[in-house]
């Protein structure tokens, strides 16, 4: 049923159990494991990585991101696919999905509860404009 399955991450503890659940579904269902990161190339600046890799010149702290939470879906079998979109969180993700032809978006629930939920947040404009089904995963005990 899912043969496609897309998930936003960030380096919280939420974002990784959200990592965790599309990993089980991908792997139940025999599906493909597409784990997104957003960025603001702006943001990134090579003062702040680490000096072994600031001589690299093209090494982006969301790559390293998505190789920690790769090895989460590698840990179930699966081989993800990674992307380092520029941009927005729920853009990104949607984008993926979309370039993808997923079946099924995951994300946690992270900012659905008090005023971020009234101004917006990731997982709402995710189910909002999403081209496929969306899984909106319980991850407030992980934060």
């Amino acid at each position: 049923m899912f043969k496609s399955v897309v998930v936003g991450a960030d380096d919280s503890s939420t974002a990784r159990q959200a990592v965790i659940a599309a990993a089980e579904i991908a792997q139940l269902a025999g599906g493909k494991l597409h784990i997104v990161t957003a960025y603001d190339p702006k943001a990134v600046r090579t003062d702040d990585l680490p000096v072994e890799f600031r001589e690299l010149g093209n090494v982006n702290p969301a790559d390293a991101l998505l190789e920690g939470l790769a090895k989460i879906a590698a840990q179930r079998g699966l081989e993800p696919i990674v992307h380092a979109s520029k941009g927005g969180a729920a853009e990104a993700i949607i984008g993926v999905a979309e370039q993808e032809d997923a079946d099924l978006i995951v994300v946690g629930n992270k900012g659905m509860k008090g005023v971020r939920r009234v101004l917006g947040s990731i997982p709402n404009s995710v189910a909002h404009d999403a081209p496929c089904s969306v899984f909106i995963v319980d991850t407030h005990e992980a934060g």
